[in-house]
């Protein structure tokens, strides 16, 4: 019985109901009637004498639907209604008491009876008492199964499954019995050719030889290998039936990527204007797997060039060293700089997802501030900790993301003065009922330096801008010289909040607040702005257009703010 009765489950969860079966079920019980539904399916005759004949048939298949959910003691009246070139079949189901289970016993011996993944999940449809329902013996089976199949017991076998229904005293039992056997273990990796060393694939994997099968090691190598960004395509296997002595070798099918690939792109916002990127990688020039790559932009305020040199360490995925070299020319609002720098940087991701960089790099930098003008040359170490979880994609519904950097130099040691500057933010997002979005983000920063007038522009701060206060320009805020141009300051404060209201799929509307400053004194005051703006989700990222006006400072005018790309 139980073979039939699993494909009744399974088909539990279909509930279409079919114009010529009608089913009236006394006392109502949506279960029933939607599985006998179900199972039975469309019921079609061409005239009333040959549905009389299915009737029959029907009643058969209604009563085991039945029993499929516990209810054993049925009574089935058919009836014939409608024209007799279109007949319908009526089942008047009159329902007894359910079946409830009475004893559940189920036994698991072997290696792995006191493993924790055997530990049946607890659930009310499962305990003396509750109605009988095949679906969930199946369920447990299955479970028990999977679970095995999961943790390496590939010699798992059940001894003893049965389910026995006591029809006069409405009781059943469960008696399930499961030998584990010995649980399998993961051997040697074994790797297809590639480009790559023996050591540099070795390095990337993540457990060791012997350890117990588990799938999500083989799923997480397989992450892994992809994440190398050295392979097209991986497919890690592990097949029991080449096991010997219990121990499974792990074959890790890999393409390597074409190791060239060139990039374009560009965008505009009103913070620097009309901006084209292009970029170049070598994803693996050696068998080492070290990498490099240059990139490009180029906008109205600002024009940069980039290249780097990167050595992957161990593991290699999650781990690595890069050398970069770097020009930038910006000229905006009241500052011009020229900027190089040289340095390098380690990085390594860890289990939590926080992803921690520690750099030292030289800068030299010629700047003009207002009327002023410098140099200066700055030997920079620096760490960095960030972190960002979302549930993916161009436009993620829920996430956030944290980061927090600290970087200094030390007068004398090829720096030219002593300073220290940390910076911290936060940005959070979430959707309530799919078309309700909150968006939130805050930014702080300090600088502790003797003469601030030193500073290059890099490294001061600025506010205004669409990712900071809306109300007013790019880096419209800041402290002014004697000559009202914009110098930069000491310190920063800037958070926002908005809601976007989803009224047609991919479009949004939205209100904000910003509120905020570049400050020299803590105790300075911070602007406030209010907006509106409309989002579009195109296939290449949201667009955002936005309306925004100080409310602190009422000779400031509206300000549009236009931008493409990602808001989180």
């Amino acid at each position: 019985m139980a073979g039939p009765l699993l494909l009744i489950c399974l088909f539990f969860l279909t509930t279409a109901v079919q114009a010529e079966l009608v089913v009236n079920v006394d006392p109502a019980n949506r279960r029933v009637k939607s599985n006998i539904e179900a199972f039975i399916g469309p019921v079609t005759a061409e005239s009333r004498r040959d549905m009389w004949r299915l009737a029959r048939h029907s009643i058969d298949q209604a009563e085991t639907a039945a029993q499929a959910v516990g209810y054993y003691d049925v009574d089935i009246k058919p009836d014939v209604t409608g024209t007799d070139s279109e007949p319908n079949l009526v089942l008047n189901v009159t329902l007894g008491e359910p079946v409830r289970w009475r004893n559940i016993d189920i036994d698991i011996t072997g290696a792995g009876e006191d493993a924790r993944f055997f530990k049946l999940p607890e659930s009310d449809k499962l305990k003396p008492g509750a109605v009988l329902s095949h679906d969930v013996y199946e369920s447990v089976k299955s479970l028990i199964t999977n679970q095995a199949l999961r943790y390496g017991y590939f010699s798992g076998e059940f001894t003893e499954q049965q389910l026995l229904v006591d029809v006069d005293e409405n009781v059943a039992d469960i008696k399930l019995s499961y030998n584990t056997g010995e649980r399998f273990r993961l051997g040697e990796v074994i790797f297809s050719d590639t480009p790559f060393s023996e050591n540099l694939l070795q390095r990337m994997v993540t457990f060791e030889t012997g350890v117990p099968y588990d799938s999500d090691l083989l799923a997480s190598l397989n992450r892994d290998l992809l994440a190398t960004g050295y392979f097209e395509n991986v497919l890690v296997l592990a097949p029991a039936e080449q096991a010997a002595d219990g121990v499974i070798p792990v074959m890790a099918n890999l393409n390597a990527r074409s190791p060239h690939s060139l990039g374009f792109g560009g965008g505009y916002s009103t913070d620097v204007g009309a901006r084209v990127r292009v970029n170049w990688t070598q994803h693996w020039l050696n068998e080492h797997g070290h990498s490099r790559g240059a990139d490009m932009e180029l906008s109205m305020p600002r024009q940069m060039v980039s290249a780097y040199y990167q050595i992957p360490l161990t593991p290699p995925q999650t781990s690595n060293f890069r050398f970069f070299a770097g020009l930038q020319k910006e000229d905006i609002e009241d500052v011009e700089s020229l900027n190089l720098s040289i340095g390098g940087l380690y990085t390594k991701l860890f289990a939590n997802g926080w992803e921690r960089g520690i750099g030292l790099r030289v800068e030299e930098e010629r700047f003009t501030l207002g009327n002023d003008s410098g140099s200066s040359t700055l030997l920079i170490p620096s760490i960095a900790f960030n972190r960002t979880v979302s549930d993916g994609g161009l436009d993620p519904a829920k996430g956030y993301s944290l980061q927090f950097d600290v970087q200094g130099a030390k007068e004398g040691l090829i720096s030219e003065f002593d300073f220290l500057r940390v910076t911290a933010s936060a940005n959070g997002l979430y959707t309530l009922w799919d078309n309700h979005r909150f968006l939130s983000r805050a930014s702080v920063g300090t600088t502790v330096v003797d003469d601030f007038s030193q500073m290059p522009p890099s490294l001061r701060f600025f506010a205004g801008g669409d990712q900071s206060v809306r109300g007013y320009d790019f880096r419209g805020l800041s402290p002014t010289d004697e000559t009202g141009d914009l110098i930069g300051a000491k310190h920063l404060v800037a958070g926002s909040l908005e809601y976007q209201y989803e009224f047609i799929e991919d479009w949004r509307s939205a209100v904000f607040v910003d509120h905020g400053n570049a400050i020299n004194s803590f105790s300075d005051p911070l602007e406030t702005s209010l907006g509106v703006g409309v989002r579009w989700v195109s296939p290449i990222g949201p667009v955002r257009l936005d309306l925004a006006k100080s409310i602190t400072d009422p000779d400031e005018g509206f300000r549009i703010h236009f931008a493409l790309g990602p808001e989180f």
